[in-house]
């Protein structure tokens, strides 16, 4: 530990525990990966929200998917973005992350001294959720999904445009999109909506539920239809969007000779690409890439960089250089897959 660290510095009372971030003066976990007394909770993605616990702090949307997948379960608590709550002497405030609906950063002051853990967050505009906001600390706790300076994604619009084009291109084929329930599903249909495309949309049925709790809070996303049941000449030249999983298992096989599109950031990947059976890849994102991670860095400015979740030791690396203190947190249980 540099000499430069106080008594005070979030190193003598933020610990690594197996169950996740531990806050030792609060008697929290930030995103715990197993059930624990006491949670504050950055997001609704499973690897994060996790059901459980016997008490959780989050965003009221959160809370609300938390809900949706889990039911209800008592003791949990809604804050919103801004509000300060106070846990045993130690301030929580959550602040807006841009990744999906209600995902926040928390942060954590503590006599004298600040952490923000970021959890998953990206920087490109999202009409569905609000933009991440660069909160000001002593330590930084970031993401690093897409932490090499190879991924840089494209232009969203760009991306949607391919989708467009080659509707225009195959009239007699379905469009099958593969996204997430939560978060990419909504920011598709979203940028589909932005780029002009007014003809409904047909969604799996997995779909439906975290779709309408988005439409709940004000999302407009347009005339949206059901795809069971309907019969194949209906859906040529239609958007189909489902799970990832849905373009190479059956339930693909009720849609007329359907070009395979993956919505992610790992779509830069050829190999992942093949993997998902994607005829048309689309690079879209929901998490910083390199450029947006290396800018929040400088924009958060912390003396302080911890990086996690991802590929952590050429950001900690990229840290360093910039004279930061860094180091990689390695913490276990959070997965890629909600790219």
């Amino acid at each position: 530990m540099p000499a430069a660290y106080s008594e005070t510095h979030p190193e003598n009372w933020i610990e690594i525990r197996p169950e996740g971030l531990y806050c030792k003066p609060g008697g929290f976990f930030v995103d715990p990966v197993r059930p624990v007394d006491r949670a504050v909770i950055t997001h609704g993605h499973a690897d994060h929200a996790r059901p459980g616990h016997r008490s959780a702090l989050a965003t009221p949307e959160t809370l609300g998917i938390m809900g949706e997948r889990y039911g209800d379960e008592p003791g949990r608590q809604a804050v919103a973005y801004g509000e300060t709550v106070t846990e045993n002497g130690v301030e929580i405030s959550l602040h807006p992350a841009g990744h999906v609906l209600g995902s926040a950063q928390v942060k954590l002051a503590y006599r004298g001294a600040s952490i923000v853990i970021s959890g998953d967050y990206k920087r490109r505009f999202d009409a569905t959720c609000a933009p991440f906001e660069p909160v000001a600390c002593d330590v930084f706790v970031t993401e690093a999904t897409f932490g090499l300076p190879v991924f840089r994604h494209p232009d969203d619009r760009e991306e949607i445009a391919k989708l467009l084009h080659s509707l225009e291109v195959f009239p007699e084929r379905a469009h099958l999109v593969g996204v997430y329930a939560l978060g990419k599903a909504q920011r598709v249909l979203s940028l589909i909506r932005r780029a002009g495309y007014q003809r409904p949309i047909y969604l799996h049925g997995t779909l439906e539920k975290l779709t309408e709790l988005y439409r709940a809070h004000g999302q407009d996303f347009g005339v949206l239809l059901p795809a069971t049941g309907k019969a194949k000449p209906e859906l040529k030249g239609e958007i189909v969007l489902a799970p990832p999983a849905a373009g190479t298992d059956r339930w693909s096989r009720r849609l007329p000779d359907p070009v395979i599109a993956v919505a992610s950031g790992w779509m830069r990947v050829r190999q992942r690409a093949r993997q998902r059976g994607a005829e048309l890849p689309l690079i879209i994102s929901d998490h910083a890439d390199w450029d947006e991670l290396v800018t929040t860095l400088d924009e958060v400015d912390a003396p302080t960089v911890w990086v996690t979740h991802g590929r952590e030791e050429a950001l900690v690396h990229h840290a360093r250089m910039s004279g930061r203190h860094a180091k990689a947190l390695a913490l276990i249980g959070y997965e890629e897959e909600a790219e």
